[in-house]
């Protein structure tokens, strides 16, 4: 399936968002998650189906003023 991840395309085998995550390396990271622009929670990912064509943003939180 195609998606965007953070803002580049790729394919992507993975069928749920925890998958994804879990396949680009950060299972256990602390990273907050959205697609098409809506937040996901750490407990709905194992749930989020995602589909052809999704918009998934993965951010790692930063520290500095």
């Amino acid at each position: 399936m195609r998606l965007q991840l953070n803002g580049a395309p790729i394919e992507a085998q993975a069928t749920t968002l925890a998958n994804l995550l879990d396949a680009y390396g950060f299972t256990n990271a602390k990273v907050a998650t959205a697609v098409n622009g809506k937040f996901v929670a750490v407990s709905a990912r194992p749930d989020y189906v995602l589909t052809d064509g999704d918009q998934v943003e993965i951010l790692a939180p930063m520290q500095g003023g």
